[in-house]
């Protein structure tokens, strides 16, 4: 099986780190990379909202949430009863598997595009929408029975719509349906260097993917184990989600990619804040050491083909 040419920088990445070789990537670029992308995604799929915005897209999107608040009640109670991990740490856990990877997905889409199929121009709105709710959940299993205060009510809620993922996400599908046609005016930029912002982006996740391999080690089977589990039944759900909702071919091999990834930047930065008693390490370890690696090499190709197929 050939692999996409932006998942090669990743595997690069990963490989360079095992060796023992120091690619010093600075600070600065990487933060540009994922702006870039981030405002990318969300103009290109303002752009298409406007010709496609609703009751039908509307009543997509609420369908849609849906999978946000499973996967989270899937994931908790197999890592309390299974792993035997506290109601804190398993509930945190939760929470980022209900989530998404926007990184996890730009990879689905540039595998998508370099094989000219279809996909609903919309589907950057079905991520802006999961960001959230999967958070929502993780944070009524860990605090059942508790009463927050105003305080951490604001900084929660606050980390929750204001982190810089959903607001650039947010804010470029608002600018790109706002504008319409005059967003055609900076695409050249963000849509010709799309593939080489990723494929740069890649390489970074390779190294962090491959510095976290040693906590592994240290975390056990388990850990491994249900970092390829959950994102199997995520597809599942998202992909069973998808043919209900009537998508094509693409559009199941996104929802399903969605319902696979694992979050490591927005729920992490809100449940700091939420529950800063939880090992935040357990979930990072699991979404960029085990499962980022699985959907990019493994999951996102076999995805997509059974997509093709049951479509």
């Amino acid at each position: 099986m050939q692999i996409d040419v932006v998942v090669a920088f990743f595997v690069l990445g990963m490989v360079a780190t095992l060796l023992g070789t120091k690619i010093d990537f600075p600070k600065g670029l990487y933060q540009f990379l994922t702006l870039f992308l981030l405002l990318a995604i969300g103009l290109k799929g303002g752009m298409a909202l406007g010709d496609h915005i609703g009751i039908e897209l509307l009543g997509q999107s609420l369908v849609v949430v849906t999978l946000g608040l499973i996967l989270p009640l899937i994931a908790y109670p197999l890592l309390k009863r299974f792993g035997g991990w506290s109601r804190l740490d398993s509930a945190s856990t939760a929470a980022h598997y209900g989530s998404v990877s926007v990184a996890t997905f730009a990879v689905a889409v540039a595998v998508i595009e370099a094989q000219n199929l279809f996909y609903e121009p919309y589907f950057l709105l079905f991520v802006v929408v999961l960001e959230v709710p999967a958070i929502a959940v993780g944070l009524w299993l860990a605090k059942r029975g508790e009463r927050a205060s105003n305080t951490s009510r604001r900084q929660l809620f606050h980390e929750l719509f204001g982190n810089q993922g959903v607001v650039l996400l947010l804010g470029g599908l608002l600018i790109g349906w706002w504008a319409g046609d005059n967003t055609r005016n900076i695409m050249p930029l963000f849509s010709t260097l799309f593939h080489g912002v990723l494929a740069l982006f890649l390489l970074q996740m390779g190294r962090l993917a491959a510095e976290q391999f040693s906590e592994l080690r240290r975390q056990g089977l388990f850990l491994v184990s249900f970092a390829i589990a959950m994102p199997l039944i995520g597809a599942l759900f998202g992909g069973a989600l998808a043919l209900l909702l009537g998508l094509s071919a693409g559009g199941v091999a996104l929802l399903a990619t969605l319902g696979a990834s694992a979050s490591y930047i927005a729920v992490p930065a809100a449940l700091g804040v939420a529950l800063p008693q939880a090992n935040l390490s357990l979930p990072l370890t699991a979404s960029l050491a085990v499962t980022f690696p699985f959907n990019v090499l493994v999951g996102i190709p076999v995805y997509l083909a059974l997509a093709q197929r049951l479509t």
